[in-house]
């Protein structure tokens, strides 16, 4: 009785955090395929009364949808791999220092709101000529995603046996042969985890990319912005928009949610 009683207590917590964002999606989807009768109609209704695709249609007629993906694709992809590259050696040295302190500075950094690195990194780049191209873009993404990357790589790196690091050493492996052939296999769950993280973050972000972008290198989330009208909100062309947006991270996080849910678990586990 208590084990059920248990059961029923954490599905009920589950379904309070997880209803007001379905709910919030469902809405968005009802929206994309309303006509503008039905998404002015009071009160609103979630099913629409007549289905159209017409939303969609207004959003890659209304502009180059598919340059603005492939320019989302770039950017995070780019600033998620910079961040990689960068964010797990980091994280392995400040593990192994016991830099504390360095690594509660770097998530302050994180936390810091994007605007304040805004202001003088657009003052450089616009110094450098560089605004208006994807590179400004992707460097200031890593503002977000490198922080993310070392606070999560550094933590599993500190769950890793170090016996098997000094028996490498001990065989004659250096600092590096031993990161590179014994904790970088080891710490791949737990660096998945961080990429797939950083790219989410990345790929949602529109501070960034509507200040330092150019008409033909905005990211999706700018381009959601520009269905805006100043006459009046056309909230079935953004609500498609924003669908489409939300697409494809959340096909991302549908195929790879084992990988989450194993890289953050095994951690954990060898941790204990």
């Amino acid at each position: 009785m208590k084990k059920l009683l248990d059961k029923f207590l954490f599905a009920v917590m589950v379904l309070m955090v997880v209803a007001p964002a379905v709910s919030v999606f469902l809405w968005m989807l009802s929206l994309s395929l309303k006509n503008e009768v039905d998404t002015l109609a009071y009160p609103p209704a979630l099913i629409p009364s007549s289905p159209t695709l017409a939303n969609f249609i207004a959003v890659f007629d209304g502009g180059p949808f598919f340059s603005y993906f492939l320019n989302s694709v770039i950017v995070s992809g780019s600033a998620t791999l910079m961040a990689i590259a960068v964010g797990v050696p980091a994280g392995y040295g400040i593990t192994r220092m016991k830099a504390r302190k360095m690594l509660l500075t770097i998530m302050i950094a994180r936390m810091t709101p994007a605007i304040s690195f805004l202001i003088p990194l657009f003052t450089v780049f616009q110094a450098i000529g560089l605004t208006g191209t994807l590179a400004p873009i992707i460097v200031t993404h890593m503002v977000i995603t490198l922080p993310i990357t070392v606070y999560i790589v550094a933590g599993y790196f500190e769950t890793l046996p170090r016996e098997l690091e000094e028996a490498a050493t001990m065989d004659g492996c250096s600092v590096w042969q031993s990161f590179r052939h014994v904790a970088l296999p080891l710490a791949r769950p737990g660096i998945m985890v961080a990429a797939i993280l950083a790219f989410i973050f990345s790929w949602n972000n529109f501070v960034f990319g509507a200040v330092l972008a150019g008409r033909e290198t905005r990211t999706l989330p700018v381009a959601i912005y520009n269905v805006l009208t100043f006459e009046q909100i056309a909230w079935g062309p953004l609500a498609a928009a924003a669908l489409l947006v939300t697409l494809p991270v959340l096909i991302l996080t549908l195929f790879i949610q084992k990988e989450i849910v194993g890289g953050l678990t095994a951690g954990g586990v060898k941790g204990s």
